[in-house]
């Protein structure tokens, strides 16, 4: 498989004749966008060359609203395991660079993942993202025993690993198979860049400096069975607009190709990282205003998919970015191997980049609650088999808000029994309150009411 799909010329095209557009086109765009049925490149580059600040006003507004349409307020939240900091590649962006002689390099033994995983269940995680880096040491075999260590890890009063996502290095047909069969919920590989000269640029040796595999691995994987992947590009290493319609046109691929796009997207920005020069300096700065029009402009363009915020961003200015079609984010991150058990071990030497929203677990889900959004570990589709085409189906048809409010209650519920602070409880209470209230059904209120009642008695994982 050697699919080509990224035009550049069309993209350039599509970016220079969508400039300078009058209002009244921006607003049958924004009244196609309230649809919820995604937008082409050429409205979603009118939407991207937006400079006017009451449309921008309008754009924001628009993006949330397009969220909680499809997802309602719920807020899916994860952590990053770091499995390794080793790595056979070297990107110009990346602290993990194999010539940084200087990083102190560690993989994690299993029973290190496992102190790891019951330190992170013991804060109320359930979800975890496995980033297992680049480097040929680290066989498909291995992951899925370090996956199989993950799930297996269980601690009191109620902690386990629900869903294990998965960041690596493309692989081929047959490891990804491999990889199904240790049960992950998402495959997760970033382009980084899709202009091909500046990958070229950045990849300066190693496996990853092939373009075309990398491009074509979420293909391998839909092929081996895996039928959630996600898609990325790290901003700031070139033209944000062209990466923005080259990740876009991505989407299409998959959707084209395998009837479901990308099950989440990530739009991380180039943060500073030890051994790297250029990620303190990055050629192409996306500031601040900009990154919220970019987001926003993704949410229209793709409704019905994740759009998942890290902790590289400020807690300042994620709390803006998540209403304006944030649907996950990581919270209490670390981003070096063994820095859950080891507090001090996340030092520049060691971590992949610098984190910019260090605030616990707890912390952020005051913050949710304090914007009346609802806080999620929900994993029940990847459990009961919504997932890949029959879930984004449900997102398109706006059915899934109908399992992801209910769902998102209960694990929230179990999150403040078992792990919350007391600020934390009273006021998830009374969100928690609303919010059933606001479920409609006489007979699904009764029966959510029921089953936080049951919660607090002590069961757990109920979910539907």
């Amino acid at each position: 498989m050697n699919k080509e799909f990224i035009n550049e010329k069309e993209i350039w095209e599509t970016i220079n004749t969508t400039k300078n557009k009058d209002k009244s086109e921006v607003r049958d765009i924004f009244q196609k966008a309230e649809e919820a049925k995604g937008l082409n490149l050429y409205e979603t580059s009118v939407l991207l060359h937006l400079e006017d600040q009451d449309l921008l006003q309008d754009l924001f507004s628009l993006a949330k609203k397009v969220k909680e349409t499809i997802y309602g307020n719920r807020i899916v939240l994860f952590v990053p395991l770091y499995i390794t900091n080793e790595c056979s590649n070297i990107c110009d962006y990346c602290g993990f660079r194999a010539d940084n002689v200087e990083l102190k390099r560690k993989t994690l033994t299993f029973a290190e993942i496992q102190e790891e995983v019951e330190i992170l269940e013991k804060q109320g995680h359930k979800r975890i993202l496995a980033v297992y880096g680049e480097t040929l040491r680290y066989g498909v075999e291995k992951m899925a025993e370090s996956i199989e260590a993950i799930y297996s890890t269980k601690s009191n009063p109620s902690g386990e690993i629900r869903r294990v996502n998965v960041n690596s290095a493309p692989l081929s047909i047959e490891d990804f198979k491999i990889l199904k069969q240790a049960n992950i919920g998402t495959y997760q590989c970033f382009q980084e860049t899709y202009h091909k000269d500046t990958y070229q640029k950045v990849h300066i040796a190693g496996a990853k400096k092939d373009y075309q595999w990398r491009l074509n691995a979420l293909h391998r994987a839909q092929e081996a069975g895996i039928d959630d992947v996600a898609i990325g590009v790290l901003y700031g290493l070139f033209d944000p607009y062209f990466e923005t319609l080259a990740m876009l046109k991505h989407s299409e691929e998959l959707e084209k190709k395998y009837n479901v796009g990308p099950h989440t997207i990530s739009f991380p920005r180039l943060e500073p990282a030890f051994g790297s020069e250029i990620s303190s300096k990055p050629p192409y700065m996306v500031n601040d205003e900009l990154f919220k029009k970019i987001v926003a402009v993704i949410r229209l363009a793709v409704p019905y998919t994740g759009m998942i915020l890290s902790t590289r961003e400020t807690a300042e200015l994620r709390h803006e970015l998540i209403n304006l079609g944030v649907s996950q984010i990581s919270a209490g991150s670390k981003t070096s191997p063994g820095s859950y058990h080891e507090s001090n071990i996340n030092i520049p030497t060691s971590q992949q980049f610098k984190v910019g929203d260090e605030r616990l677990l707890d912390d952020v889900i005051y913050d949710l609650i304090s914007m009346e959004l609802l806080p999620s570990f929900c994993t029940a589709c990847y459990r009961l088999g919504r997932h890949g085409e029959c879930f984004m189906d449900m997102a398109k048809n706006l059915h899934i808000k109908s399992f992801c409010q209910p769902n998102a209650i209960l694990t929230f519920a179990e999150y403040i029994e078992d792990y919350s602070s007391e600020k934390t409880k009273k006021s998830g209470y009374n969100l928690i309150d609303k919010l059933v209230l606001r479920l409609g059904n006489k007979n699904i209120i009764e029966r959510i009411k029921n089953e936080l009642s049951e919660i607090k008695k002590g069961k757990r994982d109920i979910y539907h």
